[in-house]
């Protein structure tokens, strides 16, 4: 079976804090032929390990790493290594993807009122402006 995975199973398959639910969750992505990680579903599951189970951003990182490089999934891998970038340096996850994404759309230029998001993305060489 080729899967979509919600957001509470990868949650569950990595913290592990409902044993029923993470053995189903397990055995659902052990088993699929291919599962397919929404950007969306990634942020959500960042956002969740950060504030909900209180991972730092290394704890975070690793996880999505294992997830990403699990031989069946399918994922923007760039827009995520995006993300990733962003976190390592200390940002946002969902910062990284924004600006992948808007790039990838066309836009030239990061635009924000978020002075920690320019500055991360500026260091990386992507365009951006601080609005005031």
């Amino acid at each position: 079976m080729k899967v979509t995975a919600d957001t509470n199973v990868l949650v569950r398959a990595v913290v592990r804090d409902d044993e029923r639910q993470a053995r189903a969750a397990a055995k659902a992505l052990r088993e699929a032929e291919i599962i397919a990680v929404s950007l969306p579903s990634l942020c959500e599951f960042v956002w969740v390990l950060r504030r909900v189970y209180d991972f730092g951003a290394p704890e975070i990182a690793a996880a999505i790493e294992t997830l990403i490089n699990t031989a069946n999934v399918a994922v923007n891998r760039a827009a995520t290594e995006s993300g990733l970038s962003i976190l390592k340096a200390g940002g946002d996850f969902a910062d990284g993807l924004i600006a992948y994404e808007g790039t990838w759309l066309g836009g030239e230029t990061f635009v924000s009122f978020d002075k920690k998001a320019i500055a991360l993305l500026a260091k990386q060489g992507q365009p951006t402006k601080l609005l005031a």
